[in-house]
């Protein structure tokens, strides 16, 4: 069967790439590149939940795209970072970063800035086609804050946020009718070098998985039921060989943590900052309330992954896996089988700043 897939760059000039993996003859295949605003790379896109439309983190703007095939996508409008009026500025080093589509109505966007002025999440309303509408919310964090990863809750009721700058993860709640947020509250990460960089949750809503970028970790969190914030729960699992960041101080930073389609597996990966060092895949069994049972396996990247590294599970099976690189700029697919991960195709992409995260269309 031929399954296709998007991947956008971290740098101009903007396009999107599409791919074609076909899962019985094991290839894949770069079909199409659609040439997008120049000024407008996608370091991070997503889908609506209809898989109709594509919103990017774009530079200085948020993005978004009519989906009418895998090889026809078309621009349907960009909106800037208005939350604060430094943030769009040319000489700002502030970008959108990362981008979380709504499954449930209202079918709100919601969009974080990084680096400085990066205190607000942005929340866009969509046209009934999915297109990106109008910015209806700014919504706080503080002005220390530099969120990354976002997730939420089964019921879109909370969302959280990893804060790699403050070093915390954020509760908001969401209100059903607007789909504005407002702050429950947030926990600190539980060592200052932490960095917390992505966030992932068990479906049944208790336990929420919190990256650590700089401290190139997993931290383990439960849900409490009454306050909807993260509790640590104490647990913590490596996310380099050991040894491997006292030998190399500061030359590793982990990257992504999700779920797998059936979330009995979760996988995480860390990039290093050389080119001689690679980065690492961590896959987790789960058990059926998302207790982590064990640490099946660290498997050393092909490079050091550079700005990505991003793994991307396929949403209707456990068994495939998109890899993205933008050190040497390509794209893999990963099967997972018996406990294993093993590469079964490759596509190189040598194009300016290629390499971001994938998604996956059918």
């Amino acid at each position: 069967m031929l399954h296709h897939l998007m991947v956008g760059t971290w740098t101009p000039p903007g396009a999107i790439f599409t791919f074609e993996f076909d899962d019985e003859k094991l290839t894949l295949k770069l079909v199409k590149k659609t040439v997008i605003p120049h000024d407008e790379p996608i370091s991070w896109m997503t889908f609506s939940h209809t898989k109709k439309t594509i919103y990017g983190a774009a530079l200085k703007k948020w993005s978004s795209f009519t989906v009418k095939s895998p090889t026809e996508i078309v621009h349907n409008g960009s909106f800037p970072m208005d939350h604060d009026p430094r943030a769009s500025q040319a000489d700002t080093r502030t970008r959108a970063i990362f981008v979380l589509a709504a499954k449930k109505p209202p079918y709100n966007v919601y969009g974080n800035p990084f680096y400085e002025y990066a205190g607000h999440g942005n929340v866009f309303s969509v046209t009934d086609e999915g297109a990106l509408k109008e910015n209806v919310q700014n919504y706080e964090y503080n002005e220390r804050a530099a969120i990354h990863g976002m997730v939420f809750d089964s019921r879109e009721e909370y969302m959280y946020s990893a804060d790699m700058w403050d070093n915390k993860i954020w509760t908001h709640k969401k209100n059903p009718e607007t789909g504005h947020l407002h702050t429950v509250g947030s926990v600190n990460a539980p060592a200052s070098n932490d960095h917390p960089r992505w966030v992932a949750l068990h479906p049944k809503d208790t336990y929420l998985y919190a990256l650590m970028e700089s401290g190139n970790r997993l931290g383990v969190y439960v849900i409490d039921e009454q306050s909807h914030l993260p509790i640590f729960t104490y647990i913590t699992y490596p996310l380099l060989p050991p040894g491997m960041d006292r030998s190399f101080p500061k030359m590793y930073r982990s990257d992504v943590v999700f779920l797998s389609h059936s979330a009995k597996y979760l996988f995480a990966t860390a990039r290093s900052n050389s080119a001689s060092l690679t980065g690492y895949i961590s896959v987790f069994e789960l058990g059926p309330s998302g207790n982590i049972v064990r640490h099946i396996c660290m498997n050393p990247t092909p490079t050091s992954g550079g700005h990505s590294n991003a793994i991307s599970p396929c949403d209707w099976s456990d068994e495939w896996y998109a890899l993205t690189d933008d050190e040497k700029g390509f794209i893999e697919i990963y099967r997972w089988n018996e406990g294993f991960l093993g590469r079964v195709a490759h596509c190189d992409v040598p194009e300016p700043g290629f390499g971001m995260n994938a998604i996956w269309y059918d």
